[in-house]
């Protein structure tokens, strides 16, 4: 991840000047302290801080943030930014625990409208969600090819974007479209970025279908995707089954949170449904049960690369760039730092371990088709060539430079 920052580090904890049995007065510290951070860039005094915080050095992790406050902004380079963010985090883990947490954000919601506007432009701007929904499109589509009865369960509907050019294409087919219904699970999040329940994406969806002459019908669940039981997908006799999980799967608690270990607990319940096609996009990142200080590196990686595509694509002087990173992603940051236990909602997993579970309930990989990879290389002559695109081991990985940030496969 970052070991040059963990050799910083180390210099850091064994700079001692004083005896071993000396208390080092305050002037002592300040000058030591001051040594330090004179040879340390923002990732380094921001490292400092969080192992400051992981070893309850309270007062070397305050007098950090003091200096940390002058070195981050919202507005200036990509690691600026993001230290404005992780700083933030670091504030919130200090200041107070588990729901109280976004109290102490200083940052307000904005009206769904705004949110929604914001999330549309990251959406635009940056290629990790059209990857994920183009490759899990083109699983499905290439499974459901020859139904006439199609019944796709989404664990988070969110605006219902995903469904638009699958419709499209479904109409499309030389022998006429098949009867489509979609499942569309809700969470809070979404029910409030877009003012109202998933009844709402059930209307613009059937509006839609209308206009390409699809019969369709749209079922909407208002519950997290971790509450759902068998009854809420009213699955009927006769339907091929698609199920997506887009960026929702790392939202759902594990056997390291509580006694339920709902994420394999879904998996099982899908898998009981004799899908067609199970598909999965996630990011790239390992921040579930790591501890604290690790987490806190891989998160630095992790959205370091995502700041620095932002900056390229969307240029530092848009007025609205600020508010897309603050409301659709600084949110997640102070999560992923601050929050522990069922309060840290956001607990990526690599892939691997999502194979892992994918295997113990049961399913196979579904090979990616040629197209969909092929599809996907003409979305990326789009943007910046610094993205990257792999397939390895039946799963497509989108990267920035050389940390790769979102993996999608399928399963059956």
């Amino acid at each position: 991840m970052l070991e040059p920052d963990l050799d910083t580090l180390d210099r850091y904890s064994n700079a001692n000047p004083v005896g071993p049995n000396q208390i080092p007065s305050e002037a002592e510290k300040w000058k030591q302290m001051m040594e330090i951070i004179s040879g340390m860039d923002l990732k380094d005094v921001l490292c400092a801080c969080a192992k400051a915080i992981a070893e309850n050095d309270m007062y070397t992790a305050e007098w950090l943030m003091s200096e940390l406050r002058q070195m981050v902004s919202v507005s200036g380079e990509p690691i600026q930014r993001l230290g404005a963010y992780m700083l933030e985090g670091l504030v919130a883990r200090l200041a107070s625990s588990g729901s109280s947490i976004y109290k102490a954000l200083r940052c307000k919601e904005p009206a769904s409208a705004e949110l929604l506007s914001y999330m549309h432009l990251l959406y635009e701007v940056c290629p990790f969600f059209k990857f994920g929904y183009m490759s899990a499109n083109g699983a499905i589509a290439e499974a459901l090819k020859d139904e006439n009865r199609i019944h796709i369960i989404d664990f988070q509907i969110a605006q219902g974007s995903q469904w638009i050019t699958l419709i499209q294409g479904l109409a499309a087919r030389p022998r006429g479209p098949p009867q489509i219904r979609i499942t569309g699970i809700d969470d809070t999040t979404s029910a409030y970025a877009r003012g109202g329940g998933p009844d709402i994406v059930g209307k613009r969806l059937s509006r839609l279908a209308e206009s390409c002459k699809v019969p369709f019908e749209f079922n909407a669940v208002g519950i997290s995707g971790s509450e759902v039981e068998l009854g809420d997908l009213g699955v009927r006799p006769g339907e091929a089954i698609a199920v997506n999980f887009a960026l929702v799967l790392h939202h759902m608690p594990d056997e390291s949170v509580g006694s339920q270990n709902h994420r394999d607990r879904i998996l099982r319940l899908v898998k009981s449904l004799s899908p067609k096609v199970v598909t999965l996009v996630e990011q790239e990142s390992n921040t579930n049960t790591a501890p604290f200080f690790h987490r806190f590196l891989e998160t630095l990686d992790y959205y370091t690369a995502v700041f620095e595509s932002i900056d390229v694509t969307l240029p530092r002087e848009h007025r609205e760039r600020i508010n897309v990173e603050q409301h659709c992603l600084a949110r997640d940051i102070v999560n992923i730092i601050a929050c522990e236990g069922a309060e840290r909602v956001e607990r990526h997993e690599l892939l691997g371990k999502w194979r892992s579970r994918f295997i113990m309930a049961g399913f196979t990989p579904y090979p990616l088709s040629s197209l969909v990879n092929a599809t996907i290389k003409t979305l990326l002559e789009n943007y910046c060539e610094k993205y990257t695109l792999e397939e390895r081991d039946g799963a497509l990985f989108l990267g920035w430079m050389n940390r790769v940030l979102v993996a999608s496969c399928a399963w059956r």
